[in-house]
C-alpha cells in the first residue's frame, strides 16, 4: 500500500522514481535494486528495514550521492542527481549529514577538534565553533570527553563523536547506517532523540538503515526493503489511527495489532471531490471503505426520490452490508466536502471475516472446554 500520509502539500526532500542499480558486469552483473520508488519528506524520520543484500546500503547510498544513478530518476534537496558524477555529486553531499558505522575519525585530533573539521564549512569563528561542538558532544553524554582523542574513547563513544560531526552543522538531510549498532540502550536513545529533535526543530529528513528493533518508535514511516524492491512503505501515525479505527468494526475488533496493521497495508487511498459518487445503490458491492478525511452522505432511493439516511464523517466504515450478504449496494454514498477513503477489496474483506470466525471458534471451544 502506498504510505498513508494525511499531508500531501510537502515538497519531498528525496524523490526517487524508478531507479535501479547493478554491480559486476557481463555474466558477473548482479541487480541490487529494482525499479524503487520512494518519496521521503521534510520533518520525517524514516527507518528502513529488511535482510541483509535487499538494497538498503545501496539505495542510502544513492540518495546521499555516494553513488551515481545508473537508471531511474532521483533527486535530493532539489537536485536531480541522475548523470551527475565526480565534483558535481561531492557538492550535493555538502548539505547532507553521514552517520555510518565507521567512525572514520582522525586519531591526532580530540573529539571537539573532529566536530570543528566539520564546523569550519559553515562558521569562520573559532569560539563558536569550540562552543558549537561541546554543546553537542555533551548532549551526546561526551561532556567530559572533550579533549580526548579516539584512542582513549570506547567504541560506543567514538560513534557517539561521530554522530556529533554529521550532525553538528544542522543539516537538510540526514543519512544514518546502523547509527545505535554499537551503542548501549542509553546512548542510542540519546543518539536517536537528537536525531528526532532535528526533524522537529528544523524540519530535516532523516533516513535510518537499521535492524535496531530498540529505536521503531521513533519513526514516522517503516520502509520494508526485501531483494531490491520496496515492499512495504507505512506511515506509522496514520497506520496507527486506521487500526484504531478498523477495531470500532466488530467485524474486524478481535483481531491483533499486527494483523490489523497487515491489513491496512493493503488497503487502497482514494481521494473524491465533493459530489462525486463514490458507491451507487444497486451496484455489486466489490469494496469496504473507511474514511480518512472529509465526509459522505448515505442516501437511499426509494419511490424515486432520494433520501438521506446518515452523514459520515472520519474513522466511520461503509460498504460491508453487501460484502457480507452478497446482495447489491442498498445505499448511494456521495462526497459533501473532499473526501479522504481507504479501501480493502473484497478478497481481503473475506480473508478478514474468516480469520474472526476462526478466532470466534477457538474462543467458543475454549470458554467450552474451561466449563
Amino acid at each position: 500500500m502506498d504510505a498513508l500520509r494525511f499531508d500531501e502539500g510537502r515538497e519531498p526532500s528525496v524523490k526517487v522514481r524508478g531507479v535501479s542499480h547493478a554491480f559486476g558486469a557481463g555474466e558477473s552483473r548482479k541487480e541490487v535494486l529494482h525499479a524503487v520508488d520512494l518519496d521521503l519528506l521534510p520533518g520525517e524520520v524514516v527507518i528502513m528495514t529488511g535482510p541483509s543484500g535487499s538494497g538498503k546500503t545501496t539505495l542510502l547510498t544513492l540518495v546521499g550521492a555516494l553513488r551515481s544513478v545508473q537508471e531511474g530518476e532521483l533527486t535530493t534537496l532539489g537536485r536531480p542527481l541522475h548523470g551527475l558524477h565526480g565534483a558535481e555529486l561531492v557538492a550535493v553531499r555538502r548539505d547532507i549529514g553521514f552517520i555510518f558505522q565507521g567512525h572514520n575519525l582522525f586519531e591526532s585530533l580530540t573529539a571537539r577538534e573532529n566536530v570543528n573539521l566539520a564546523l569550519e564549512l559553515t562558521c569562520d569563528d573559532r569560539a563558536e565553533r569550540d562552543r558549537r561542538s561541546a554543546a553537542i558532544l555533551t548532549r551526546l553524554g561526551l561532556g567530559e570527553r572533550l579533549e580526548h582523542k579516539p584512542h582513549a574513547l570506547s567504541g560506543g563513544q567514538k560513534q557517539r563523536v561521530a554522530v556529533a560531526r554529521a550532525l553538528v552543522n544542522r543539516p537538510r538531510l540526514v543519512l544514518a547506517d546502523e547509527p545505535t549498532a554499537a551503542l548501549d540502550q542509553e546512548s542510542g536513545r540519546l543518539v536517536v532523540d537528537l536525531l528526532k529533535s532535528l526533524a522537529h526543530d528544523v524540519g530535516a529528513t532523516i533516513l535510518i538503515v537499521t535492524h535496531d528493533a530498540r529505536i521503531l518508535d521513533v519513526a514516522d514511516r517503516i520502509v520494508n526493503m526485501v531483494d531490491g524492491s520496496v515492499a512495504s512503505d507505512a506511515a506509522v501515525q496514520e497506520t496507527v489511527v486506521l487500526c484504531e479505527d478498523l477495531l470500532r468494526c466488530p467485524l474486524f475488533s478481535a483481531h491483533s495489532a499486527s494483523t490489523l496493521a497487515e491489513f491496512v497495508k493493503r488497503m487502497k487511498r482514494h481521494w473524491y471531490q465533493p459530489g462525486e459518487v463514490l458507491i451507487r445503490q444497486g451496484d455489486v458491492g466489490d469494496r469496504f471503505y473507511l474514511i480518512g478525511r472529509g465526509t459522505v452522505s448515505v442516501r437511499v432511493e426509494e419511490g424515486g426520490e432520494s433520501r438521506e439516511r446518515a452523514v459520515l464523517g472520519p474513522g466511520d466504515y461503509f460498504g460491508e452490508a453487501a460484502l457480507l450478504t452478497g446482495q447489491p449496494r442498498n445505499a448511494t454514498v456521495v462526497a459533501v466536502e473532499p473526501v479522504e477513503v481507504f479501501s480493502l477489496d473484497k478478497d481481503d474483506f473475506q480473508k478478514a471475516l474468516g480469520m474472526a470466525q476462526t478466532l470466534d471458534q477457538q474462543l467458543r471451544s475454549a470458554l467450552y472446554q474451561k466449563g
